[in-house]
């Protein structure tokens, strides 16, 4: 049966629609890693495209976990810093934050964890490493974010900053909001890794706090 005109004309229009949305899709593509190839040549980003991920994760969330996960599977390397100022005060040791992070990380075998008590551009040089991912959570966050990735680059040229927006439902879980709903006993469970719940209560009833854990809910409800 020969086909009408106007079903050939349709047709038509689709597959030239068809080929000019791939065709424009990978020049968007193309150009979009056009930066990272020039950093690549400017020696910024080495043939392994490892970053940092530095904090103080004090302590560590699944928002924390999130952009981990996450940067794991978009780079080849990731290096997790735990930053330790002597000036500042935590509630957990820069072992213990160690500790709970090397644990969140099992699993991911292209990340490691350290941790660092200088400038996050010193030990980027001294591990030559020059991109640092941190995470967003919303506008606010930038600003402080923005302001600091531009500090860094005054500090070292060659450091990059890459900014990744939290998933929503991470969006307003904080390390300072969480310590306070487990000084009252709330349920924690769905900010933190289980590991890190069961610190934080430990930690806090250790200071004398009393912090209970809550109670498990009875089966079926």
């Amino acid at each position: 049966m020969r086909k009408s005109s106007a079903h050939v004309s349709r047709n038509v229009f689709r597959r030239t629609a068809l080929i000019s949305f791939h065709f424009s899709r990978r020049q968007v593509l193309c150009q979009s890693f056009l930066p990272l190839r020039a950093a690549a040549r400017a020696g910024i980003l080495p043939d392994m495209f490892k970053v940092l991920l530095p904090g103080t994760f004090d302590p560590p969330t699944n928002g924390h976990l999130n952009i981990l996960r996450r940067a794991s599977r978009l780079f080849d390397a990731v290096e997790v810093v735990i930053a330790v100022n002597p000036g500042k005060s935590y509630l957990f040791s820069a072992e213990e934050r160690l500790a709970m992070m090397t644990t969140m990380a099992e699993g991911l075998p292209n990340v490691s964890v350290s941790t660092w008590n200088g400038l996050i551009v010193d030990f980027a040089d001294r591990i030559g490493v020059h991109v640092i991912v941190r995470g967003v959570r919303a506008l606010a966050d930038f600003d402080y974010e923005f302001e600091l990735s531009l500090m860094n680059r005054s500090l070292n040229p060659r450091i990059e900053t890459i900014f990744l927006p939290t998933d929503q439902k991470y969006s307003v879980i904080r390390s300072s909001a969480i310590k306070d709903i487990a000084v009252f006993g709330g349920d924690i469970s769905g900010m933190v890794p289980p590991n890190v719940a069961k610190a934080l209560y430990g930690k806090l009833r250790g200071k004398g706090v009393k912090a209970a854990e809550p109670a498990e809910s009875p089966p079926g409800s």
